[in-house]
């Protein structure tokens, strides 16, 4: 996404692969990532997530969330000013910069719990809406303004709704059985009860999220991949100044 000196990477939605690369680099900590490596260039990741806070007591939130979820432009308006904050001072140069660290656990972020970034060459910063400039139109500066360049995943809308489905259904047998997880009254759910819930889910919130808020970025995207139903890249655009 942004680069100390160099040109550097954002990604709108990453791929599979890449997300465990980025979920391995947060638990590793930060003492590799400060050291300066003579050879390779310095890459640091962080997931735009972890910029995020969520008070559900305030929100009026119950335990199956859904409440936020309905609104998309809270998330961006809650994560904004904490991203814009980070990415000033990572620009600037400040030796480490501390971010929060979410779970999607427990749904919020971590108390106590924060990953650095320490002068990298290459930030990236993956996020769904990192790209969006209409959510607050009072702003004056966006996350994107950092950007040196930009990637966008695409994909057909009902190839990302099966593989949203796909993904609730590997969530109920794994993360959703843990007693501390934000979804665990989703983990009782047969197979059939999980698909329509996935499924309702995507239509009323998801997918409006998706047409509303996320598609409507991918045009202001440095290079657009579209992924086919096997997630293999049938397509690649490179916008062109």
């Amino acid at each position: 996404m942004i680069a100390r000196g160099s040109g550097g990477l954002d990604v709108g939605e990453l791929p599979a692969a890449a997300r465990e690369q980025a979920q391995a680099l947060l638990e590793h900590g930060a003492g590799d990532r400060c050291r300066r490596d003579e050879v390779h260039l310095q890459v640091a990741l962080l997931p735009a997530d972890h910029g995020r806070r969520i008070d559900r007591a305030q929100c009026g939130i119950d335990g199956i969330g859904i409440g936020l979820l309905h609104a998309p432009a809270f998330e961006q308006v809650l994560t904004a000013q904490r991203l814009l904050q980070f990415l000033r001072e990572v620009k600037s140069g400040v030796p480490c910069v501390a971010a929060p660290v979410y779970s999607h656990v427990v749904y919020d972020i971590i108390p106590g719990e924060t990953v650095s970034v320490c002068q990298p060459d290459i930030l990236i910063l993956e996020g769904l809406n990192v790209l969006q400039v209409g959510a607050i139109e009072s702003a004056s500066e966006f996350v994107s303004d950092y950007f040196d360049f930009s990637i966008y995943v695409d994909a057909d809308e009902r190839d990302i709704e099966e593989w949203y489905v796909q993904r609730f259904l590997r969530l109920r047998d794994t993360v959703f059985q843990n007693p501390d997880s934000f979804f665990r009254h989703y983990a009782a759910l047969d197979e059939a009860q999980a698909i329509e819930v996935a499924r309702g889910i995507w239509h009323g919130i998801n997918g409006k999220n998706l047409k509303e808020n996320i598609e409507p970025t991918k045009r202001r995207a440095s290079l657009l991949l579209h992924k086919g139903a096997d997630h293999r890249v049938t397509s690649v655009a490179l916008r062109r100044l």
